[in-house]
């Protein structure tokens, strides 16, 4: 019985020119003489076919960030930490990305989000001389790429909008190579440079905004080390208005006289489920055959991560945020919540659970995975440090993981197994409520009206004096509030601008 069915199209040459081809192959060597292909071969070396038809702008950003060696900071299958279209979906629910595809600035916010250093065009904010610049400096360089959005009707082509990383430049020809994501469709082909602009120069139907291209580096140093905000919490969008939009409102509507009473005021109208919103990003493993030893490279993150928290806790508003705490009444439905998780022994199981949920490629079923056991233990081999360990024996269904999660820690007492056994300053509402007064956009204290306040308030939250670390930390979940905001207000095809930390 015949099946219908379409088994890739004929490229239209002129105006491409295929790759494979005779003539491509001569463009490609010509090219690499010329310089222009450095960025290629890192490309190449991570190159994927789009798993859906309008997944192009997920599978050409996640070729993009692994071709760059960024860290995403989570598990994608089994114990590796790896780029995949599933996990681009920070500013839009992949389901509707799958039905319609990506706009140009939501591509734009998922870079930010993903902690690349982003600059975007759009074609009626730069020039062809420019982009043919961007185009050559990237070509170049293997630390930096060229994401093209751009109208397949240009080149002859069938279907619409499409997204495709530029690969190399040939500068006799003045033609780009595009790593075509739809393999299945076009193979990799070379194109005339003001071609690839004019179809870059039309207007997206969905947006009313033309097209354009960005440019992704990798930043001096992995972002988010030991903070991350999360928009996978059904309320973060309250959140993220309350941060923004209300606290500075709160700042400016009351005559504090204190600090004190300005945290009172603003954490005690903290949005339910505040504490899912900010989150300590933890080290998950799998254990084998009951092997408790530290790889290098997980000495190396855990250290960078325990340092990012001391920093935190030496802080002045650190200080004045544990006096707070300290004093609030249990009966503060909000401060309840991050001040009765601080003891590690209770979040044991829940880690445990999401990291046995993740190693096993599951993080978002409705499987019901249980922690039989949880143990906090403090490991100390040879000279090294002591490192604080969740273990736990994760049970799903009939299949059971033994789970350790790596816990950045800044200071370890007793050892041992058991609740009160491992005393450790871990990642807890203390220095995540500070680190978030930190991340507060510069201008939220601006209605401050007493002077002698105002200026207490900005020594202890201005980020210039803050120790390198910290201050890159604190600077990125910046940039990530303002990101979630902009999509918030469904603003990011409007607005495409580094965020203004």
């Amino acid at each position: 019985m015949a099946m219908a069915g379409l088994y890739r199209r004929m490229l239209p040459s002129p105006p491409a020119i295929d790759f494979a081809s005779s003539e491509g192959k001569q463009l490609f060597l010509e090219a690499i003489q010329g310089g222009t292909m450095e960025g290629f071969y890192r490309l190449i070396s991570y190159f994927q076919t789009q798993s859906e038809p309008a997944y192009c702008g997920l599978a050409s950003l996640s070729m993009v960030l692994n071709a760059l060696a960024i860290d995403p900071g989570r598990k994608w299958k089994g114990p590796w930490r790896w780029f995949d279209e599933s996990m681009l979906d920070c500013c839009e629910p992949l389901e509707k990305v799958k039905e319609k595809g990506i706009s140009f600035g939501k591509l734009v916010c998922l870079a930010y989000c993903a902690g690349a250093k982003v600059e975007a065009f759009r074609t009626n904010q730069s020039t062809i001389d420019d982009f043919r610049k961007y185009i050559i400096r990237c070509s170049a360089s293997e630390d930096c790429h060229v994401i093209s959005s751009y109208h397949r009707g240009a080149f002859k082509q069938t279907g619409t909008g499409h997204f495709s990383p530029i690969g190399g430049y040939h500068a006799g020809r003045d033609m780009a190579l595009i790593l075509d994501v739809a393999r299945f469709k076009y193979p990799p082909h070379w194109v005339p440079l003001t071609l690839l602009w004019e179809a870059m120069d039309r207007v997206d139907d969905a947006t009313g905004q033309r097209r354009g291209f960005v440019l992704v580096s990798r930043p001096h140093r992995e972002p988010g080390l030991l903070y991350t905000l999360s928009c996978k919490h059904e309320n973060w969008v309250g959140i993220a208005k309350y941060l923004v939009d209300e606290v500075p409102k709160i700042v400016k509507s009351k005559d504090f006289k204190d600090f004190e009473e300005v945290l009172t005021v603003l954490f005690t109208s903290l949005p339910s489920n505040f504490g899912e919103f900010v989150k300590w990003v933890a080290e998950v493993r799998r254990r084998e055959d009951g092997d408790h030893s530290l790889s290098q490279e997980e000495k190396e993150r855990l250290a960078l991560k325990e340092e990012v928290l001391r920093q935190v806790q030496e802080t002045m508003l650190f200080k004045h945020v544990v006096t707070f705490l300290s004093s609030v009444n249990s009966c503060c439905r909000s401060m309840s919540v991050l001040v009765h998780k601080n003891e590690l022994p209770d979040i044991a199981e829940k880690v445990c659970c999401q990291g046995a949920r993740i190693l096993a490629g599951k993080f978002d079923s409705s499987e019901r995975f249980y922690c039989r056991e949880t143990c906090v233990k403090c490991l100390k081999a040879n000279s090294d440090k002591p490192v604080t360990l969740v273990s736990g024996t994760v049970v799903n269904g009939s299949i059971e993981q033994e789970v350790d999660v790596l816990v950045p820690s800044s200071q370890i007492g007793g050892c041992g197994c058991g609740p009160s056994n491992c005393i450790g300053i871990y990642p807890a509402g203390n220095d995540i409520l500070t680190v978030l007064i930190l991340a507060l956009p510069k201008e939220t204290w601006s209605g401050i009206r007493d002077e002698k306040l105002s200026r207490q308030i900005l020594g202890l939250v201005t980020t210039e004096n803050l120790p390198t670390l910290l201050q890159e930390e604190v600077l990125h979940l910046r940039r990530q509030l303002h990101i979630l905001r902009r999509c918030q207000e469904n603003k990011v095809d409007e607005d495409l601008a580094a965020p203004s930390i």
